[in-house]
Order: structure tokens, then sequence, then C-alpha cells
């Protein structure tokens, strides 16, 4: 199965599944689905991961992320979610922690999404392709380096308010 063809759910506005249909129109009608976000910071909390999203990817290509992630299969628990897709983008497989929910909308996506958070020294191995490079950044300078690169609008708006609050 391609991945256009690969089958998700459409939830309304509180994450409650009101039907499934394929990634293909999930991406073309703009369909709310589920997503999951995983910020990952090195053991001491003071460095953040971001990776440079493969230039074949179907939203937002080449921009810069804070968070590994994506979509939910069909049936799939969030936290089961969130463990799949850092792995298969990071190469980590370590314990999360619940970073809150949120949800996200603009012209390209509609998202119901829970946020989670890792804490790890090694540097991802990216072994899925779906990101062409990393780089850790410290928190302390997380908003000035976002202001300074084309990061994905998504993370941005979830993701660094919680790791980098405004002052």
């Amino acid at each position: 199965m391609s991945a256009a063809e690969e089958l998700v759910e459409e939830v309304d506005a509180d994450g409650t599944v009101v039907g499934i249909v394929t990634r293909a129109e999930v991406r073309a009608r703009r369909i709310r689905h589920r997503t999951v976000f995983v910020a990952v910071l090195d053991g001491a909390g003071e460095r953040i991961v971001v990776h440079r999203r493969a230039d074949w990817k179907d939203v937002w290509p080449g921009r810069w992320d804070l968070a590994f992630g994506g979509i939910c299969s069909v049936g799939e628990g969030w936290a089961e979610a969130a463990e799949r897709e850092l792995v298969e983008e990071a190469g980590l497989a370590v314990p999360l922690v619940p970073m809150g929910e949120g949800r996200y909308e603009d012209d390209a996506v509609a998202e119901v999404v829970r946020l989670f958070v890792a804490r790890s020294d090694v540097d991802p191995t990216c072994p899925d392709g779906e990101v062409a490079e990393v780089a850790w950044v410290p928190v302390a300078e997380l908003r000035a380096w976002a202001a300074a690169h084309d990061v994905v609008p998504d993370s941005e708006a979830l993701v660094l308010p919680r790791i980098a609050p405004p002052s």
C-alpha cells in the first residue's frame, strides 16, 4: 500500500472519530485528523533536537521542525503512535512523557494533536529518510533560532510555547 492509500481517521474538533479516509484525501481536502508530536530534549533539558524535513514530504517539504511525529494510524493510541513515529523518524526508543494537547489548522492541515517529550543524549539516526538533517539547539536560544529559520507552522505554534515559553 502506498502512503497515499494509507487509511486515516477523520476526527471532529474534539478528536472523536467520525470516519475513515485515505491519506491522499486528508491532504487533498484538508480533513481534520489525529497527529502526534515528540520533542526530543537532552538529558539535562538544555538542548532540543530540531530537524529539517525531507524535500519529498507532502506537507512543508524542506522546512525545519521542532518535533518528530506524524499522523496516527487507524485505531492506534496516542502514545503508541508517538513511540512508533519517534522510532521511525529519529531511530530513538526512549520513554515519553505527555506534554499536552492542542489543535492546529491552516490552509494546509487540520489536526488534533497530542504532544510528548522524550529525553535522550543520543543523536537521532533518522532511519526512514523523512529527515534530511538534524541539529541540537539550546532551549534558551530556541525562539531566536526559530525566528531565523523556515519552521513548520504547526510545531512552531504548539511546541515552541511549551519548550521555550515567551519571556
